[in-house]
């Protein structure tokens, strides 16, 4: 019984099939924790879903904002782009069954006996992780509800950006969804910076990798976190593992087995291309 936690997919469905065969993953006693964006970029977003969902109570995942842009598509409130090459899964049969599956997952996966966090981006350094699970819960309780087009509309914005309990409504749920899909850097005091995409070394002052910042999770959980492939899964420092290494970039899927920190590695199958 082994746990394995896999960065970002994107649509790369024959690497996570290379990826799991080289650990002969068994749905029947190993789990698998996914870092979110499942869909988008890659050439098989419906085999990737499909496949996920059939795993059933073996995948642990979360919703990165590629999963959150897919629903908002499929809802009529945003383009679908043709780079992100999800125009089969919106056309499939099961599209309806895989969409209102998708949006009944998670944004925060917690393991108190491991002691294991994972969010898509990761855990603002302004939440303990009481907050960050309520806040979480917010955001799914309206995923999950018939009024979840509503949300998706409202849900795009870069405002606000600094944590308070004191925020409420759609502007609560906007900073939640951002914190943990979106966040990439914050300024020394936790607030997010939701422009900058630069690698660290480029990122201009004062403006800090959010994983460098100490907050109260961190010391108390391992935080695991996709969504940030230029990282290539490296510079984040003991106890934060980034698995999102660009395998529809051209880079790597990567996968650590959590019993053993074993690490494994499946190069990608596609041409490389430019992150967006």
């Amino acid at each position: 019984m082994s746990t394995y936690l896999i960065g970002d997919i994107h649509g790369c469905y024959d690497e996570l099939q290379s990826l799991l065969e080289q650990v002969a993953f068994d749905p029947a006693q190993d789990t698998l924790w996914l870092t979110g964006d499942l869909v988008a970029r890659g050439p098989a977003s419906l085999e990737v879903l499909r496949y996920v969902r059939s795993l059933g109570d073996a995948v642990k995942l979360v919703l990165g904002n590629h999963d959150l842009h897919l629903l908002a598509v499929f809802a009529g409130i945003s383009r679908n782009k043709p780079k992100d090459r999800i125009t089969s899964l919106l056309q499939a049969e099961d599209a309806d069954e895989l969409i209102n599956w998708l949006r009944r997952q998670p944004l925060l996966q917690v393991d108190e006996e491991k002691k294991l966090a994972m969010a898509h981006a990761g855990i603002t350094p302004q939440w303990d992780i009481e907050t960050a699970k309520s806040c979480a819960r917010e955001v799914e309780a309206v995923l999950s509800s018939d009024t979840y087009p509503l949300f998706l509309d409202a849900m795009y914005g870069d405002m606000p950006n600094n944590w308070s309990p004191e925020l409420s409504g759609l502007a609560r749920l906007r900073f939640s969804t951002n914190a943990l899909t979106r966040m990439r850097y914050c300024f020394p005091n936790g607030q997010l910076d939701m422009i900058c995409k630069d690698t660290p070394a480029s990122a201009p002052a004062p403006l800090k990798p959010w994983f460098t910042i100490p907050g109260p999770v961190a010391r108390d959980y391992t935080i695991v976190f996709g969504h940030w492939a230029s990282l290539e899964g490296k510079g984040t420092p003991e106890g934060i593992l980034g698995l999102d290494t660009g395998c529809c970039w051209g880079g790597n899927l990567t996968m650590l087995r959590w019993e053993d920190k074993a690490w494994f590695v499946q190069p990608s199958k596609l041409k490389s291309t430019v992150e967006e």
